[in-house]
């Protein structure tokens, strides 16, 4: 497809005469260019969790002792039948 647009004289002698030194075409430098800075911003950076932790990370965990059953009651609040 065929577009027009409009590029700085600087930058576009410079992306000429890039183009001739890597033996390539123009059109495959911008192809290029372009490739890659919408890859850039297609990945988004990684995202790190913020740190919501309360109380002591060493402390041993209560519920960790309790079977499902009791575990289950502990979040419902009592015994819970099926």
């Amino acid at each position: 497809m065929k577009t027009t647009i409009e590029i700085q004289d600087v930058l576009l002698d410079r992306a000429k005469r890039y183009a001739k030194s890597v033996g390539k075409p123009f059109r495959a430098v911008v192809e290029e260019g372009l490739r890659r800075i919408l890859s850039e911003r297609a990945l988004p950076g990684a995202y790190a969790m913020p740190d919501a932790s309360v109380g002591d990370p060493e402390a041993s965990d209560p519920l960790e002792a309790l079977s499902w059953q009791d575990l289950r009651a502990e979040i419902y609040g009592g015994s819970h039948s099926q």
